[in-house]
């Protein structure tokens, strides 16, 4: 996807034109992007900062899900005799 084609892309590009605009999505950004057409999910929050010459944002992640050796050895198909190590008979079905 471009980033003409990018629906976010092109919002931060009105915001750069469009001061009213910029306030109204940093007051109600769920309501700002369904009014162009951008779907937020439900459950989901949008928060809006404006970075400046003085103020930076700095946005950590969620942390990577972590799975030990023994797990990824069961992902992986690292062996038969992994159904029972992980202790979930059914993740390989009938193997045991």
């Amino acid at each position: 996807m471009t980033a003409a084609e990018n629906p976010v892309q092109k919002i931060i590009a009105r915001c750069w034109e469009d001061e009213e605009f910029k306030k109204r999505l940093i007051a109600d950004p769920a309501k700002t992007f369904d009014a162009e057409g951008v779907n937020v999910p439900d459950g989901i929050s949008i928060r809006v900062l404006e970075d400046t010459d003085q103020v930076q944002t700095l946005i950590i992640p969620p942390a990577p899900f972590h799975i030990d050796d023994d797990q990824l050895k069961c992902i992986t198909g690292g062996g038969m005799y992994c159904a029972d190590s992980c202790g979930d008979k059914d993740f390989y079905g009938s193997f045991t």
